[in-house]
């Protein structure tokens, strides 16, 4: 069973400073019927205008991910990672027993559009991490590639959950082609370009939902970015 979130039917929010589209409830945008997926608790695309972002602020227990589109965003926090995360790089943090950061654009000309991930633990308390690294390009452009997956796993960023993250960056007419579990969830979400998925043509900020499914197949109908999550019942 497929089931499309539309971009427009996102949650939406116009700060000024930040224009936020959020996939499930988050802050004043409240729905419940999108109170998550599976343990996938926040997908937020964010655009922040030059000079600005998020001041110092706290969060535990969830396992973030950033996931730059375009521009630059600057992290700090209490862990002493610090750095500039640029598109073709990923960034994780496991918040655990607690951990402060700030996220600002630090140009003075361009803005920064990125998705911001949040999952859920299956471990309380743990000690914080932050990662960044570049992602393998090449293999992204042939298809699937697991860059998150739990410790034991040997992907490229741990995670404290039973859950993973596949990206791909198909060209025009590329098709990408995944076996799946049928026991699992599948999150799609399509970050730039374009996709058909059976009959169904989807366009940046949508996603696909998807249960029961023993198959994925899609073709890219315009140079895209495609994150899948994997994730438990």
């Amino acid at each position: 069973m497929i089931t499309l979130r539309r971009s427009e039917d996102r949650g939406h929010a116009e700060h000024g400073w930040l224009d936020s589209y959020h996939t499930f409830s988050f802050s004043d945008y409240q729905d419940r019927r999108f109170m998550g997926f599976s343990d996938l608790r926040v997908i937020n695309e964010d655009r922040i205008v030059p000079g600005t972002g998020f001041g110092t602020h706290g969060h535990r227990d969830m396992e973030i991910i950033t996931y730059v589109l375009a521009g630059g965003v600057h992290h700090q926090d209490s862990t002493g990672g610090e750095g500039i995360l640029r598109h073709g790089e990923l960034q994780m943090m496991s918040a655990g027993s607690g951990v402060r950061h700030s996220e600002k654009n630090p140009s003075n000309s361009e803005h920064l559009h990125l998705l911001q991930i949040w999952i859920e633990p299956n471990e309380l308390n743990v000690a914080p991490s932050y990662d960044q690294q570049a992602l393998d390009a090449d293999a992204l452009r042939k298809g699937f590639v697991t860059v998150i997956a739990p410790k034991d796993e040997g992907a490229q960023f741990p995670i404290h959950q039973d859950a993973r993250l596949l990206i791909a960056w198909p060209a025009e007419g590329q098709t990408l082609e995944k076996t799946l579990d049928a026991q699992r969830r599948y999150y799609l979400h399509v970050a730039t370009g374009s996709v058909q998925l059976g009959t169904q043509r989807l366009v940046a900020g949508d996603a696909a939902m998807i249960d029961q499914e023993t198959a994925l197949s899609l073709t890219a109908t315009a140079e895209s970015e495609v994150l899948l999550f994997d994730l438990k019942p």
